[in-house]
């Protein structure tokens, strides 16, 4: 198995729990659990790969990514219970699947010779849209449109860091410190509350 077959399988999975955690808060049957794992494992992988006309697309090519999205709804329908805070948990695994789905896109864009202005986009959309999609469908606040947090920041700084890297260090290294920079930033905006400055509107003047 390649290391972006690793990366996908990764972030399907990783994406999979959280589109049940989700489920679990909005108290859905098990159809529903696996209905919205799946979405959010695949989401951000379909874009990409229908946008780069990549054929068939990953899940298409090897249905077992699918039926590893359905087998993580299943764990977390039978074990949601015994966290404390969902919220919480959902909140660190979804900044480990941003970490993994970002490398995970920029590497397909990149191992397709695409130029740097798509690699970015590529990487962004498959961190991101995964999640989005399973915030709107299941009517929670969208993580990636949380004010001032860093996410979409994230995904975007991790996939430059991955074209860097990619300049003077094999694959090998490049998603890895893609992966790093993601996540880096990720956590420290949920820890130490790293944020962009939003805009605030102002009364007008009389």
């Amino acid at each position: 198995m390649t290391l972006l077959e690793l990366l996908d399988y990764a972030s399907v999975i990783v994406f999979a729990l959280t589109g049940a955690l989700v489920a679990s808060r909005a108290q859905l049957d098990i159809v529903g659990f696996a209905f919205v794992a799946a979405l959010t494992a695949t989401g951000g992988g379909t874009v990409r790969d229908v946008i780069l006309d990549r054929n068939p697309v990953f899940w298409v090519a090897e249905p077992g990514f699918i039926l590893a999205a359905v087998a993580a709804a299943a764990l977390v329908f039978f074990t949601a219970h015994l966290f404390e805070s969902r919220l919480k948990l959902l909140t660190w695994l979804d900044a480990l699947a941003l970490a993994v789905a970002v490398p995970a896109g920029t590497g397909v864009a990149m191992a397709l010779g695409h130029g740097a202005a798509v690699v970015l986009l590529m990487g962004v959309a498959t961190g991101c849209l995964g999640g989005l999609m399973r915030d709107v469908v299941c009517n929670e606040v969208p993580l990636v449109l949380k004010q001032g947090e860093l996410y979409v920041t994230a995904a975007l700084a991790g996939a430059a860091a991955a074209i860097l890297a990619s300049q003077v260090a094999p694959e090998s290294v490049a998603l890895p410190a893609c992966a790093a920079v993601t996540f880096t930033l990720r956590a420290g905006s949920l820890l130490f509350g790293w944020r962009l400055p939003v805009y605030r509107s102002r009364p007008p003047r009389r």
